[in-house]
């Protein structure tokens, strides 16, 4: 699953700016699956939708697609420890990561949905846009892969300095 070397480059220039945030970066201090840390998970996952976006043959708006896919998990709290949240993590961090996210950045309707939705089916509101159902797609797939130890995003060490190789 490699991008060209324009893809790359479009793909650094989509999530530089979220990389530079200084709240961004604190999610590689939280593990996710495995040893992977929350950041390189929303970075893997943006990579998935946006390869799967380019080899579908369907429109996608790619930049929403790939913001809203690095910021589906702007939680900032290791989900593995309860510590006082109220509510099954499951089904409320969507909101949070939301609540995060608009507070950092400018975001538009496709990548509020992508960011809100993308626990679906196990939230019971479908998401609005192709761009969401395929990012809801490629977290459940990096999930498993990453889980299993079965793939490690290429990137791991460099996200939060470089983006992608």
């Amino acid at each position: 699953m490699y991008l060209s070397k324009e893809e790359k480059t479009y793909f650094n220039s989509c999530v530089a700016e979220l990389l530079r945030s200084e709240q961004v970066r604190r999610m590689d201090s939280f593990p996710q699956h495995a040893d992977v840390t929350c950041l390189n998970h929303c970075l893997f996952v943006a990579y998935t939708s946006f390869w799967l976006s380019k080899r579908l043959g369907l429109s996608f708006d790619r930049r929403s697609l790939i913001r809203g896919a690095v910021l589906h998990d702007f939680f900032l709290y290791d989900w593995h420890e309860k510590s006082g949240r109220k509510g099954l993590h499951g089904f409320t961090h969507p909101r949070t990561a939301l609540e995060n996210a608009q507070e950092q950045f400018q975001l538009n309707k496709r990548e509020k949905d992508i960011i809100l939705r993308h626990m679906w089916p196990l939230t019971p509101i479908p998401p609005k846009y192709r761009e969401s159902y395929l990012v809801s797609f490629a977290d459940k797939l990096c999930s498993v892969l990453e889980t299993l130890q079965l793939c490690r995003p290429a990137w791991k060490s460099q996200a939060t300095t470089k983006g992608v190789p």
